[in-house]
């Protein structure tokens, strides 16, 4: 059955219909409307620098020009292999520009997959963040016949590179050459590149074989960042700090979302920078995974309880009032009056310095890439920190659903995007069609041929349920759904949400069992909120491995396990599990660049480990 279309969210539909018909353009319109606005800020040296709309297309048409003076033609692929920075930014946008379409690459993607990309997707030059990037592509130069240049962001080339890896620097001396002589060049492509033109070829991270390449046209980002425009909830005076990887979907369309209504980015890409960056930069949105709010969770939790006390007592009686609050304001019911008397008052007390903590003027932030655990949004509610969560896939340029300030369904992803359809399949598969939707995976007809349906729906492969007004549920994944052996259906996910939101030490928890007689899970602890714990435990000074060895963490997992296996059903609950002697990481390959746990790698990692729970 198709979803409802009674959502109470109102759009303003001509925006939409009426969108430009490529980056470049959208760009440039920016550009003409805000050109003296500021359009960055990034870190330099201790401070901040910031630069306008008009001194980001000075750069950008250089680079542009650049890209032009190699030889760069239409629609050939440009790679980008650095993690989020101001220079990723102009690198992309300069490609846009220049009419090329650009390949992303994670900093943290392994040679060979580097290689495996940039040959897959025939990059003529490709922008290195550093000589750790350059090197990926050195050691495999034999590999990568159609790569021509390799613009370096920081540092020099090597002395054995000759001509081949040059700076941005040098890039843009290039491109102010090739401008001054082509006058008018780069606005003229722009005018000619048609909405249906390759934009953003995307490597998913997947977990087993090679990574595909999702083709996502111009039509589908300026889709994107219309849909957000379209609801006058962002404008100019708004100010997001961007963190998020730009390689990933989620980091790319907060990029068109951003040249759609003009607000200026702080951009930032060190993840252990967040809160402090948070407290300097006062933004008044931010987009983040569930991690980043599972750990902020943890932390001002962990740190209350450790202060004890009428403290400790006030803030657990103020998020019981404030939860109490978020329960009848989600099913549309009055606050009795002395509720909302307490309410106030611990708004005062408790909530007001929770906001704080993300710089006092968060009006709020989006959440994706993966489930936001209920409870947690409900948490985050309570203290004022609204949290719009939403929906989609890299296959959809990131956004398909996506909740509103001023009608949040918490456990919902909203409803779907004005001008695109969804509905339910087979087993309940979320079904999407739109201009958002990919254009296919690079090289793979097949595999584009498999991903829709006969009347041209993208098998998501997730399952969901929709409310009377068409507001998402997603209900799980189905390739991450077992059965265990006595027959049961067990949706991982959902155990393993409700475990991070009830331990506030809890990095990971993944949960296995299928055609398994019961449940067991892996568990790591997070290596920011466990020396802490250590402290108060007699354990202060002891490495992660040594804390995580003793009866005494493992007592403390072990008592969160039982108030866990007390919320699930019979068949759910988990009989044995084992903490590991370290966090997972990207580096290790058990986490995407966007933080999800790569399930099939974990338990191959630990097939001996999850065999013996059942001897």
């Amino acid at each position: 059955m198709p979803p409802s279309t009674k959502s109470p969210i109102t759009y303003d539909l001509e925006v939409i219909e009426n969108r430009p018909a490529n980056v470049a353009v959208q760009f440039l319109q920016r550009v003409a409307a805000s050109g003296p606005r500021e359009a960055f800020r990034y870190p330099k040296g201790d401070g901040w620098e910031s630069v306008t709309w008009q001194q980001t297309k000075d750069a950008v048409d250089e680079v542009a020009g650049g890209l032009l003076a190699l030889g760069i033609e239409q629609e050939q692929r440009v790679g980008i292999a650095a993690s989020t920075r101001v220079e990723w930014i102009l690198a992309d946008l300069a490609i846009m520009c220049a009419g090329a379409a650009t390949t992303t690459v994670y900093p943290s993607t392994m040679a060979d997959d580097v290689a495996y990309i940039v040959a897959d997707s025939e990059c003529r030059v490709v922008f290195a963040e550093d000589e750790g990037q350059v090197a990926k592509l050195r050691d495999n130069h034999a590999k990568l016949p159609a790569l021509k240049k390799v613009v370096l962001f920081d540092g020099e080339p090597a002395a054995g590179d000759g001509d081949m890896v040059i700076t941005l620097g040098q890039l843009r001396e290039l491109g102010a050459a090739y401008n001054k002589a082509n006058p008018g060049t780069i606005e003229a492509i722009a005018e000619k590149i048609p909405s249906d033109q390759l934009a953003t070829l995307v490597y998913t991270s997947g977990t087993t074989g090679k990574p595909k390449g999702v083709r996502l046209l111009h039509s589908a980002w300026t889709y994107e960042g219309a849909v957000i425009e379209s609801q006058h909830i962002l404008d100019e005076s708004d100010l997001q700090f961007l963190w998020l990887p730009m390689s990933h979907v989620f980091g790319k369309v907060l990029l068109s979302a951003q040249l759609a209504c003009g607000f200026a980015t702080a951009i930032d890409g060190r993840v252990d920078k967040i809160i402090d960056n948070l407290a300097v930069i006062r933004p008044t949105f931010m987009g983040a995974a569930p991690r980043i709010f599972e750990k902020a969770h943890a932390r001002v939790v962990t740190m209350t309880a450790q202060e004890g006390g009428l403290k400790e007592r006030i803030f657990n009686k103020a998020f019981a009032v404030g939860t109490a609050v978020v329960d009848l304001r989600q099913a549309g019911k009055p606050i009795p009056a002395g509720l909302g008397l307490q309410y106030k008052l611990f708004d005062k007390l408790v909530f007001s310095k929770v906001r704080e903590r993300f710089g006092g003027r968060v009006r709020f932030f989006i959440s994706g890439s993966a489930a936001l655990n209920r409870d947690i949004a409900k948490w985050f509610d309570a203290a004022g920190v609204l949290i719009l969560e939403g929906y989609g896939l890299t296959e959809t340029a990131a956004g398909a659903f996506v909740n509103h300030p001023d009608d949040n369904r918490i456990g919902t992803v909203g409803p779907a995007f004005p001008g695109s359809e969804a509905r339910l399949g087979d087993n309940d598969e979320i079904l999407i069609k739109g201009p958002n939707v990919m254009a296919g995976y690079h090289n793979l007809p097949e595999e584009s041929a498999k991903a829709f349906t006969e009347d041209g729906f993208f098998h998501t492969g997730d399952k969901g349920s929709f409310d009377d007004d068409g507001y998402l549920r997603i209900t799980g994944r189905i390739k991450e759904l077992f059965k265990t052996s006595g027959g049961k259906y067990i949706a991982p996910n959902a155990i393993e949400g409700k475990f991070k939101a009830l331990c506030p030490y809890a990095s990971q928890f993944i949960v296995f069992g299928n055609e398994r007689n019961f449940v067991v899970a892996l568990v790591t602890l997070d290596p920011d909120a466990l020396p802490e714990w250590a402290k108060e435990n007699g354990l202060a000074g002891k490495s992660y491995s040594e804390i995580v060895a003793t009866q005494a963490c493992r007592d403390m997992v072990q008592g969160y396990v039982d108030k866990l296996n007390a919320e699930l059903n019979r068949w759910e609950t988990i009989k044995k599990f084992e903490l590991l002697d370290h966090d997972l990481t990207i580096e290790s390959g058990e986490l995407t660049p966007s933080l999800k746990v790569k399930r099939n790698v974990v338990e191959a990692n630990y097939a001996d480990t999850l065999d013996a729970f059942y001897k």
